[in-house]
């Protein structure tokens, strides 16, 4: 699917091998929003959580899991930098992350609400919508910056 991803990229004259990270990143991506959605769901449904607090918590578990395969998958020659310095510009970078994240879940969380409860739909799957959102805008935050910023130390 990589390959097959790279070789249309290359078609349409983008570089390879930034086309190969990028898929890389989305497969991490993934894993990431499994973990984070998967954990957002239990924090909120079975535990009770706020929205805002059990997305902090699985936003939080997601960015463990994309540092660690990003580090060692998605970009393996960038393990020349010092763990503890990529470590604190990929945290740094998700802490804007999540801002930008909480911040649109919590405008939307409500108005998807009230949209799927006007469509006959389940309300409470709201802050899902929202979150769906929230999290693609900030897939493409996350990867210019890391991209650009903590892993600058590969071609």
């Amino acid at each position: 699917m990589i390959a097959l991803f790279v070789q249309i990229a290359s078609r349409f004259g983008i570089n390879p091998k930034e086309a190969e990270r990028f898929s890389k990143f989305l497969v991490v991506g993934t894993i990431g929003a499994v973990v984070d959605f998967g954990t957002f769901a239990l924090l909120t449904e079975l535990v009770g959580l706020p929205t805002l607090v059990a997305n902090t918590i699985s936003f939080s578990l997601a960015v463990l899991s994309n540092f660690t395969l990003n580090r060692y998958w998605t970009y393996p020659d960038s393990r020349d930098k010092m763990l503890s310095s990529q470590l604190g510009q990929f945290a740094l970078v998700s802490i804007v992350g999540l801002a930008i994240n909480n911040t649109i879940l919590g405008f939307l969380e409500h108005p998807a609400t009230d949209l799927l409860e006007t469509m006959g739909l389940a309300p409470g799957l709201g802050k899902f919508l929202a979150k769906i959102v929230a999290t693609v805008v900030v897939l493409f935050w996350n990867f210019f910056i890391n991209r650009y910023w903590t892993y600058n130390d590969v071609d």
